[in-house]
């Protein structure tokens, strides 16, 4: 079957302004926590999302990270600060986000600025990590180029001899929370007619809501 052809009906469900909680957080919250039940049993990465940034030049790039938190200020993942994203988000501190879960046949659009967690919040969620996380996050220098695997591996091993016990917060590394000015919820549907209602933060932190064409 050639690329051209692969394709499929969305026909789960569809979605009303009246289906909508006035706040977009809390709309998230729902979806999520209906997300989680219908792929627990899977055990898939329920808090995937493609995170996607640009630097200084406005030249893109895109990848999968962890929702952490969720709360009323915004959206947190936490990375090192040296690697690409964390310069690009450094550089230009505008994101956006994006869930999928096919499932579900729903997907989430997050957009808005960004800036570093406090060291406090880092730290917190750093020692709440497994052990062999935290030695992982300072044996990568992520992003840079490594002359091979065995190079990663001996440098675990020597950083967990350091460590025998408690591991500092790398310097490098923490968290960033994205504060949404936009988030988009999107029902998949038949013949592509999809339902689309969009959130846009207005002046006073109140939300607009707009159905969008598909």
């Amino acid at each position: 079957m050639s690329l051209a052809e692969l394709r499929r009906e969305y026909t789960l469900g569809g979605l009303r302004r009246a289906d909508l909680d006035t706040n977009p957080i809390a709309q998230f919250q729902k979806w999520f926590t209906q997300a989680e039940a219908t792929l627990a049993e899977k055990k898939l990465d329920v808090n995937a999302v493609t995170l996607a940034t640009a630097d200084k030049n406005g030249f893109p790039s895109a990848r999968i990270v962890l929702l952490k938190s969720l709360s009323e200020q915004g959206f947190t993942f936490y990375t090192n600060y040296d690697s690409r994203k964390g310069r690009e988000l450094t550089e230009n501190p505008r994101a956006a986000l994006n869930f999928f879960w096919p499932e579900l046949e729903r997907q989430i659009a997050i957009a808005g600025s960004v800036q570093k967690t406090s060291r406090e919040n880092s730290k917190e969620y750093f020692q709440s990590r497994p052990r062999a996380n935290q030695l992982g996050a300072w044996t990568s220098h992520q992003s840079s180029a490594v002359p091979d695997r065995a190079a990663l591996e001996t440098e675990w091993q020597k950083l967990e001899k350091k460590y025998p016990a408690e591991i500092p917060l790398p310097p490098n590394w923490g968290g960033f929370i994205l504060r949404p000015e936009r988030i988009e919820f999107w029902q998949g549907r038949p013949s592509r007619l999809h339902d689309r209602f969009s959130y846009t933060r207005q002046p006073d932190n109140s939300w607009k809501i707009e159905r969008l064409a598909p």
